[in-house]
């Protein structure tokens, strides 16, 4: 309600010296009152808003006071991998009716060891993947319309940085200007717009804003607010301060936006304690976010006060908002050897692995930082990575297992059975009548070693019959000794070019089978079946569960999921007919922050990385202490 109040709110021209004063009579060495009762415009009058005298209402309506991104999801498409098409030789395989007990040892699957396959989960992994199948299909079309695309915006980027002046102009060449531009009426806001895209000088707004004053007798407050973003993105400090003094003068009160804005500016100057009054304001209206939090906890670390600035940290903790990297980030710069402040620090890096947070590279240099200018103590920090023996590349320290414990493992077996596979969506995956069906085939049945997604796995080749590729991955299995369930839908047992019923005859023979109905969802049978076998229970997929996680009930059972998903996931990144399977290898070992007495080791993301949601980070920072 306080940013709509103000649209259309202007400017008392008496406040507007102090900060325009160079550009607003530079050109004609007259006083303020001289210039504008000289102008023969009816509409331009002089006013006071601490007087009974105010400003007309603009007509119309204004532009919106903030200026807003909307966040962009990143979703990876399941891609098919392609390779060249052979002849499928299929070897006769012998029929396994005895079943194997429940295993209490992981089991070993065997893969590729002097060649072992990137994770699934690796970073970049998603990007690699699309860049090679672009390169693979050939989409030479496709590629040459993105790239006429990226002409057509580096053009358009290119008009607008041509219509805006390269130095301050004069009021007679603004008016020009704004009487040559289409819509007049809007050039003023649109002007403004393309200077805080394009990080204008900050000269050549303000000979904007004179200009405005001369020909209007005041500033719009919309306007006014503009330009503060383009000085707080710039750094332009004293004309934040300037611009925070004439709005206090002019506007007993603020919206949010403008407070926002200015929490950020005057944060990093000596006024910094100013912003504090700021941040209680918005606190009348809503809850400060984690951006006013950060700005204002920043603030206070930067100007050397750190008592204030672990009580605002401390209250933003409570209030269950996630500081900003940028603001860990100050704090470690800005920390003391204080041991009450060591103990603080390093609360921050628990948070993060009972967060599964993973820092930026720029935050872990300045923790290597502070960790190696701890006095008397002898930490060293190097960065390094996990070798294939699952050991710090640089202390030669064992990482720790990505294994459940019992109690991790019954706690996420009781959620995803009640918010997965009986949650309140069941009728849209299953009938009731088919799980109960699949829950009795479970009991009876032996405990699985793997669980192959028949459906998923029958598409990792485009060549040849998909019931070919699927009996290749479960006779690879059932080589190994391991007892096999697969899943599938009825539609699989009909004979057709791609469906062969000998192949499905064999895969029946050495495995166990169960079809669904053609309109269900195989992936909660999956699930189940994994789960009931115990934890040493993997399964073959391609399909990351994404949908499946997002139904978890909080923030900490998503990333037991995860941490699950990626210690038992099989994945068979491409196949060749014909060719031996080879899956990649299973994480066995967990990306979080992992401690012991003389030691630190923190994941972190490499800068210019491009990590998914469901990525993980391959480089570590590995602090050791001197014993």
């Amino acid at each position: 309600m306080g940013s709509f109040m103000f649209m259309n709110t202007r400017t008392c021209s008496k406040y507007l010296q102090p900060l325009l004063g160079h550009h607003l009579f530079y050109y004609y060495g007259q006083s303020a009152a001289a210039v504008l009762q000289g102008c023969r415009n009816p509409h331009v009058q002089l006013f006071c808003t601490h007087k009974k005298i105010r400003p007309r209402q603009i007509e119309g309506r204004s532009e919106p006071t903030e200026l807003r991104s909307k966040p962009t999801e990143f979703r990876s498409k399941p891609t098919e991998f392609r390779s060249k098409p052979t002849e499928f030789r299929s070897k006769p395989t012998e029929f396994r009716s005895k079943p194997t007990e429940f295993r209490s040892k992981p089991t070993e699957f065997r893969s590729e060891e002097h060649r072992p396959f990137r994770s699934v989960f690796a970073a970049g992994t998603a990007r690699r993947t699309a860049e090679m199948l672009k390169k693979r299909e050939g989409r030479a079309e496709e590629k040459e319309e993105e790239e006429e695309m990226d002409r057509c915006s580096v053009r358009y980027k290119a008009s607008s940085q041509q219509e805006i002046p390269d130095r301050p102009l004069s009021p007679e060449e603004w008016r020009k200007l704004r009487d040559d531009s289409s819509r007049p009426d809007r050039f003023p806001g649109r002007m403004l717009n393309l200077m805080l895209a394009a990080g204008t000088d900050v000269d050549v707004a303000k000979s904007l804003l004179a200009f405005i004053a001369l020909d209007s007798g005041t500033v719009p407050y919309v306007l006014l607010l503009k330009y503060l973003s383009l000085c707080v993105s710039g750094g332009h400090h004293s004309e934040v301060l300037d611009t925070y003094d004439l709005m206090k003068s002019c506007f007993k009160t603020l919206d949010i936006g403008a407070y926002s804005l200015l929490l950020k500016g005057i944060s990093r100057t000596e006024r910094w304690r100013e912003m504090l009054p700021m941040l209680e304001e918005i606190k009348k209206i809503v809850t400060p976010t984690r951006r006013n939090y950060g700005d204002a906890i920043s603030g206070a670390f930067l100007n050397g006060d750190s008592e204030t600035g672990w009580t605002l940290y401390n209250e933003m903790m409570e209030l269950g908002l996630e500081p900003n990297q940028e603001v860990w980030q100050c704090m470690f710069n800005s920390a003391t050897s204080l041991q009450k402040d060591k103990e603080k620090l390093l609360d921050i890096l628990i948070y993060m692995r009972e967060n599964q947070v993973y820092p930026q590279e720029m935050l872990v240099k300045s923790i290597k930082t502070w960790f190696q200018s701890l006095p008397g103590e002898g930490w060293t920090g190097r960065f390094s990575s996990v070798d294939s023996r699952d050991r710090c590349g640089s202390c030669q320290a064992e990482m720790e297992s990505i294994e459940l414990t019992e109690e991790e493992y019954s706690q996420l077996k009781q959620r995803v059975m009640a918010n997965v596979i009986e949650g309140r969506d069941v009728f849209f995956k299953t009938t009731p009548q088919e799980l109960q069906s699949f829950k009795n085939f479970v009991k009876k049945s032996p405990a699985f070693d793997v669980i192959v997604d028949g459906l998923n796995v029958a598409n990792i080749s485009v060549h040849g019959p998909k019931s070919q590729n699927l009996l290749a991955v479960v006779s690879e299995l059932c080589d190994q000794g391991l007892t096999v369930l697969v899943l599938g839908r009825k539609h699989m047992m009909q004979h057709s070019k791609m469906w062969n019923r000998y192949d499905i005859l064999k895969i029946k023979q050495i495995a166990h089978c169960f079809f669904t109905d053609n309109i269900s969802k195989d992936d909660p049978f999956l699930l189940y079946a994994a789960l009931h076998s115990g934890n040493n229970c993997k399964f073959v997929s391609r399909d990351l569960m994404r949908d499946h996680k997002a139904c978890l009930p909080d923030s900490a059972t998503r990333r037991l999921f995860f941490k699950w998903q990626r210690g038992h996931q099989l994945v068979v990144p491409w196949y060749v007919p014909g060719k031996k399977v080879r899956f990649q290898r299973e994480l066995r070992y967990d990306t979080v922050v992992q401690s012991t007495p003389t030691s630190w080791h923190l994941p972190y993301d490499e800068d210019g990385e491009d990590r998914s949601s469901y990525e993980i980070p391959q480089k570590w920072l590995c602090l050791t202490k001197q014993h």
